[in-house]
């Protein structure tokens, strides 16, 4: 069983940066692929990044590339989202997620069995 808590959203302005942690449980988190998702108003959840069991396999989608990383820190049980350049269309309620399936990254919502309370992001312009 592996729990996820999200941190560090908040309101900013358009063109600021954030960065997000998600803290997890459990003593198999190094194994397990991590993904972070955001779901806005009205939208499905969609992906936004993924990152594989060490670090060595990411994945973005192309609406954050370039201003997005996402990283993982195995020995404090954490991953992160360094968010730089925030847009308009960037504010929703972001979730970190895990994969027990899985160690690689991944975009597949269905690959990953658990999920933080998620973390909103408020972007003003």
């Amino acid at each position: 069983q592996v729990q996820l808590v999200e941190s560090g959203g908040g309101l900013v302005q358009a063109g600021s940066s954030l960065r997000l942690s998600c803290a997890a449980s459990g003593r198999t988190f190094s194994s397990y692929g991590m993904g972070w998702f955001r779901q806005a108003p009205g939208k499905e959840r969609e992906f936004v990044a993924a990152i594989s069991w060490r670090g060595g396999n990411i994945w973005y989608a192309d609406s954050v590339k370039g201003r997005f990383t996402v990283s993982r820190d195995n020995a404090k049980n954490t991953i992160y989202l360094q968010m730089n350049s925030l847009k308009p269309e960037d504010p929703a309620v972001y979730y970190c997620a895990a994969s027990s399936k899985s160690t690689y990254a991944s975009n597949r919502y269905n690959l990953y069995d658990y999920w933080g309370q998620g973390t909103q992001v408020t972007v003003s312009s």
